[in-house]
């Protein structure tokens, strides 16, 4: 089978329009998948604060899970599109054929843990009984319906190595958009419906979700994709769960850190105040904002450069690197300028407690000096993952939130009070970033020597 123009133009289009082409779907996906977040956000922070603080202490569990789902699609597309980029279409399908059933057999696991042990995983964030009760209530019906999570999140990822980035774009306005319209319906009980609070949300996500998952299944086995499956043919092959974990496992863990920093984070924070909880959860979503759309950009940045690594293009490498790298810059840049100038109302939309203003003013101001870094220590995540070195990354994540985010929040705690610690967070990414920039630099430059000196294999 040879390749067709839809992969085969990474290796010929001209680099800035066709990021821009294979970028664009997904920053709208990833841009209505945030306005998602803020508004279920927005509607339980109306519903009650309480509500709004269990919301957030339910965050890492969300986060782990998507870390499960990303790390693992992370870990399909680069190799699929450097397999592409080397003319192994059949071997990609393959790929392709054993995430598949991954997918499932995640979902399965997580809804057994959830149905069985929610209470006690909520018991691990918090003491306060009130939290526990409607933090379980939550999170027991996302655990059990994450197989809806898994389906689209992970199978997306197959579509984005073969260059496909508009069918993911659908799947994920699919379910934003059900998930926004059903929201107000199942937590405040409008018309016909029930009034069920938080789990309102929770059902609204798990169903938006199923109905987004199932679309993307059925493209996924329709004939219309380079990458097909051969479902009925399909024989285990560890030399490929190695390939895609390779890098999925450190795009992974790198997530899987996240949640653990956000639970410790939240720990911090509930010492001082029950209500800082609260905030970081709308600071999180708020900042998604920008951080989707960067997000979105390597969905399109990621396959572009492990093409043209598979297929010894140094110079179209070096064009994506800098072109993907002063997008994020900018967008970057917006988030910080937005956050600064306008925090006051921007928390007003998720709750006006009085309280709870004064501690995201400041907060949001602080936390937002970060996202410059943030910005482009995305970007030098997804070049290494994109080149099948993951990793660098899952060290240099391991010292950002656990070695200096977490370190640096508490010691300011602890020496100047709540207001302080939010420094951590533009600390611990500046501190990255150095760090990412000199390791990055040193790899690139002996790819780049293999490619053109020595023209070894790079996959």
């Amino acid at each position: 089978m040879g390749l067709t123009t839809k992969s085969n133009r990474m290796g010929k289009e001209k680099i800035g329009p066709l990021l821009f082409k294979l970028s664009v779907p997904a920053i709208i996906g990833m841009f209505v998948h945030s306005m998602y977040n803020i508004i279920d956000s927005m509607y339980v922070g109306r519903f009650s604060t309480e509500a709004l603080s269990a919301l957030s202490l339910c965050f890492p569990v969300q986060i782990l899970l998507i870390a499960v789902a990303v790390g693992t699609g992370v870990g399909t597309s680069s190799l699929i599109s450097r397999l592409l980029g080397q003319k192994k279409v059949d071997r990609a399908g393959i790929v392709a054929e054993h995430v598949f059933f991954i997918a499932i057999l995640y979902g399965l696991i997580v809804g057994v843990i959830g149905f069985f042990f929610s209470e006690q995983i909520v018991h691990l964030f918090t003491d306060n009984p009130m939290l526990i009760d409607m933090a379980k209530r939550y999170i027991r019906i996302i655990m059990i319906g994450s197989l809806t999570i898994f389906i689209p999140a992970i199978f997306n990822y197959i579509l984005r190595g073969e260059g496909n980035t508009f069918a993911p774009m659908i799947t994920m306005l699919i379910g934003a958009v059900l998930n926004i319209i059903l929201d107000p319906f199942l937590i405040f009980g409008i018309g016909f419906f029930p009034k069920l609070g938080i789990e309102g949300a929770a059902i609204a996500t798990v169903f938006s979700r199923l109905i987004s998952g199932l679309f993307i299944t059925h493209i996924l086995l329709s004939d219309r994709n380079e990458v097909t499956l051969r479902l009925k043919k399909f024989s285990f092959d560890l030399h490929i769960i190695r390939g895609i974990y390779q890098v999925g496992l450190p795009a992974m863990a790198g997530r899987l850190l996240m949640s653990l920093a956000m639970i410790t984070v939240n720990r911090i924070l509930g010492s001082f105040n029950i209500t800082a909880i609260a905030v970081m959860g709308v600071i999180f979503r708020l900042q998604s904002f920008f951080l989707m759309s960067i997000f979105g950009l390597t969905q399109g940045y990621l396959p572009l450069v492990g093409y043209n690594f598979g297929h010894k293009e140094p110079e179209r490498m070096k064009k994506t690197i800098f072109l993907g790298s002063f997008t994020a810059l900018s967008m970057g840049a917006l988030g910080l300028i937005l956050f600064q100038a306008f925090p006051g109302f921007l928390l007003e939309l998720f709750n006006q407690d009085p309280e709870f203003i004064r501690i995201g003013i400041t907060a949001l101001r602080r936390v937002s000096l970060a996202y410059i870094f943030m910005s482009l220590n995305i970007m030098g995540a997804a070049t290494f993952q994109a080149i099948g070195r993951g990793f660098p990354s899952l060290i240099l994540n391991i010292m950002r939130q656990f070695f200096i985010l977490l370190s640096s929040m508490y010691f300011l705690g602890q020496a100047f009070g709540l207001e302080a610690t939010w420094f951590a967070f533009p600390i611990a990414e500046a501190t990255t970033f150095i760090l990412l920039s000199l390791w990055l630099s040193l790899t690139l430059k002996k790819c780049f020597y293999n490619i053109c000196q020595r023209g070894e294999s790079l996959t």
